[in-house]
């Protein structure tokens, strides 16, 4: 598995990650904790050495897996998780999107570390992150002093943002503020079918030291080649709630035709999901991308990603014309009826 810098860090990070809230959260299915913890430990048997996490993934449970899983591995990897939702005043189980209230206070900050701490197993964090944070929080001079300070206490290696949690205009203004203030590691959703964030922001950090991370690779497994748009997806998974009225189900549907005209040209010798990796991947300033991970079969076949050849110039080309023209599908739209 090839690695990419985080510049102005000591931070190296596996070209494909692993993303702890599938297995943590109860929203991509029901993993017990052997289940998890198994998963884990093969993708580091497969290359995966970065590991991203949050503090509110289960309340807690992604980082007690997480260290569980890989404590005794502890050189060999790059841990990041995430902080600035207080469950610890607001618990209890959450669906979808629905956020809790948030706590940027230096005070709230050292605790949450000092918990995520306990629970990874370790004495420091690679990369600390704060959670969704609005514009707000990623100006506030206090938090980012209390940042400074825990890292130069040595508690954490490097600081960044994940932007979120669904794709919004705002986060273009956060992102850019982010590579402003030269967070190194700055997370986003980009993807083939959602490219606006990462069309605003990766040329602006392509003369700076911000990387980025890329979670929701896949479109919410739209671009995993499994889905037809009518899978029963179950209550617990976020899924089921873009199925559960007929706009979200008009969109669902339009994306299964924007992959079909994907598929056209970009699975000859790659599976689509593959190709929607490597999509990402030919981005230089994109350090790791944390598609979904499921189960061993498709870890292996993410994974695998970096022993193929990359998107030609001609496919790059095709798929961004596709991507300025709506993929073309009023070309083929159903006549209205009369």
């Amino acid at each position: 598995m090839r690695q990419r810098p985080l510049p102005g860090t000591p931070l190296r990070l596996s070209e494909v990650g692993f993303g702890v809230w599938t297995v943590s959260t109860g929203w991509w299915g029901q993993y017990t904790d052997d289940q998890a913890i198994a998963l884990m430990r093969r993708a580091l048997d497969l290359g995966i050495t970065f590991y991203d996490t949050g503090d509110t993934y289960g309340n807690g449970r992604g980082e007690t897996l997480l260290g569980r899983a890989l404590g005794d591995r502890r050189g060999e990897i790059a841990i990041g998780t995430k902080f600035g939702y207080d469950f610890y005043n607001h618990p209890g189980p959450r669906t979808g999107q629905q956020e809790l209230p948030q706590n940027w206070s230096p005070a709230f900050v050292r605790m949450a570390l000092e918990k995520s701490l306990e629970r990874l197993g370790t004495d420091h964090v690679d990369l600390y992150q704060m959670h969704n944070p609005r514009i707000e929080a990623l100006r506030d001079p206090a938090l980012l002093e209390v940042l400074d300070t825990l890292r130069e206490e040595g508690k954490i290696r490097a600081t960044g943002a994940a932007l979120g949690p669904a794709i919004q205009e705002r986060q273009i203004e956060e992102g850019l503020r982010a590579i402003e203030a030269e967070f190194p590691a700055v997370q986003i959703i980009y993807n083939m079918l959602e490219p606006m964030l990462g069309d605003a922001l990766c040329p602006r950090a392509s003369t700076s030291r911000t990387r980025f991370l890329v979670r929701v690779p896949h479109a919410s497994g739209m671009l995993e080649g499994r889905i037809t748009g009518k899978e029963p997806f179950a209550k617990g998974d976020h899924r089921y709630h873009r199925m559960s009225d007929p706009a979200r189900q008009q969109m669902w549907e339009q994306m299964r035709r924007k992959v079909e005209r994907l598929e056209e040209f970009l699975t000859h010798d790659m599976t689509i999901a593959q190709a929607a990796l490597q999509y990402i991947l030919a981005e230089p300033t994109v350090a790791s991308v944390l598609p979904n991970i499921y189960g061993e079969e498709q870890l292996e076949e993410f994974t695998a990603v970096t022993r193929l050849r990359g998107l030609t110039r001609k496919e790059m080309e095709q798929i961004r014309d596709l991507q300025r023209h709506n993929f073309h599908l009023e070309e083929t739209a159903a006549p209205a009826s009369r």
